[in-house]
């Protein structure tokens, strides 16, 4: 609970007073993440790894970004040990993060992506877009420096 707390007062931190995604052409991929409200756990996560710089660099970058409650269903105990094991960390975040800007309509079945990670995800279109096992719940969220697709799940690179 401690470093539940810890985590959404850093992801505060981080937070720039912004407007929600209808204004998200403007802002870079985290700030436009931070103002849409349920993606603390993720931007406390980006911190805790040194990886807000990269992604308001200039990008462009293709986030598969998970929510809160993605990472809430994590088993109990996993962002804990996560954040106290930052290469896991980097590497886990960096497995949501494709080079370039993938938008939904770039996507068809089957297709693979190389993420920045170094290890592919795989893409599906039958019936809702879906990466790896996790499903896209809004897409092509479009930042300065990229593009967002929310999931609903927390995605793991092969280790």
């Amino acid at each position: 609970m401690m470093i539940r707390r810890t985590l959404l007062a850093l992801a505060a931190s981080t937070a720039l007073a912004a407007p929600a995604f209808a204004d998200a052409h403007s802002m870079n991929i985290v700030d436009t993440a931070v103002a849409a409200g349920n993606f603390t756990t993720l931007a406390a996560a980006l911190e805790a790894a040194g990886l807000v710089e990269t992604l308001t660099g200039e990008g462009p970058f293709t986030v598969f970004a998970p929510t809160d409650e993605a990472f809430a269903a994590l088993p109990e105990g996993t962002v804990e040990a996560l954040l106290a094991d930052i290469p896991t960390l980097t590497a886990i975040l960096t497995y949501h993060v494709v080079a370039g800007t993938v938008m939904s309509t770039d996507l068809t079945d089957g297709m693979t992506a190389t993420t920045v990670n170094g290890a592919d995800i795989t893409i599906g279109t039958e019936g809702g877009v879906t990466v790896n096992d996790a499903n896209v719940t809004t897409a092509d969220i479009v930042a300065s420096n990229g593009v967002i697709h929310v999931i609903d799940a927390v995605i793991l690179p092969p280790m």
